[in-house]
């Protein structure tokens, strides 16, 4: 999927809305248990619920490959499952040198049909540019997160810049707003504005909205630009919003509260 392509899909579902699908086979409702396969079920059915909703879909690659050969299997059928022009993302935050890097993005972009990868830039241009060989498809690299451990190296400060901010301006040399997009914490809302002053056109993957605690609003002030530049991640607050026979509709009602608020941010800060 083009920058185009995907741009259209927010202005038609006046939505940024990303469901992220890390499903744990402990907490999806008991019931399921009886198929074959629970956890391609549930994804189906949370798919066939919020498709309409939303313009991305992110499955998390450690919770299908921890079951190895039918873990795969799932994490296919689940992603061939995703309606055409629905963005995929393959959470799998990949970072190795060049061949190996080339192997990750033929597994996910030949192999597999997504259209991006979630990728850590710690290994420098290697572990970035082999992804960035394939037509239509994004690398989406880890700038600001959420996590605890970011405190550790990503806010030291190198040629009197937070490291984050030394890594994203060199990514940035890697790609362009076309074929790149970071990943931006969602509870590091404070810092939706200083970063969108350097990096002002790319997309930014924005997880940690609903149980994690980000602020829509303040994210969507901060860090919308002109063409929206922000796919918002929910996961337990829309997939895990019943444990119930009713999860498939009581996360699209999460969905849908969250679309109906991404519409009004659409219209105000755009």
């Amino acid at each position: 999927m083009n920058r185009k392509q995907l741009i259209q899909q927010i202005n038609q579902k006046k939505s940024y809305l990303c469901v992220g699908l890390d499903t744990d086979i402990l907490k999806i409702p008991p019931h399921l248990l009886k198929y074959k396969n629970p956890v391609l079920e549930f994804n189906k059915q949370i798919i066939d619920a919020t498709h309409d909703l939303c313009v991305a879909y992110k499955p998390n690659i450690a919770f299908y490959e921890q079951y190895g050969a039918k873990g795969w299997e799932t994490l296919e059928k689940t992603v061939n499952h995703i309606p055409e022009k629905i963005f995929k993302i393959a959470d799998a935050k990949r970072g190795d040198i060049g061949n190996t890097s080339n192997m990750y993005a033929k597994a996910f972009f030949e192999t597999m049909p997504f259209d991006s990868i979630t990728v850590a830039p710690y290994m420098g241009e290697d572990s970035v540019k082999p992804f960035l060989e394939f037509k239509d498809k994004w690398v989406i690299i880890l700038g600001l997160t959420s996590n605890k451990g970011a405190q550790d190296f990503q806010f030291l400060k190198s040629n009197k810049k937070p490291l984050f901010q030394n890594v994203m301006e060199k990514c940035m040399q890697y790609g362009t707003a076309d074929n790149t997009m970071f990943v931006i914490g969602a509870t590091k809302e404070a810092y939706f504005e200083e970063i969108r002053k350097f990096c002002p056109d790319h997309f930014f993957l924005v997880p940690g909205v609903g149980a994690q605690g980000g602020d829509l609003q303040k994210l969507s002030q901060y860090g919308m630009n002109k063409d929206c530049g922000l796919l918002v991640n929910a996961t337990r607050s829309i997939i895990y919003a019943s444990n119930g026979k009713d999860f498939a509709e009581k996360a699209r009602e999460e969905a849908l509260r969250m679309q109906k608020e991404m519409k009004l941010y659409l219209k105000e800060y755009r």
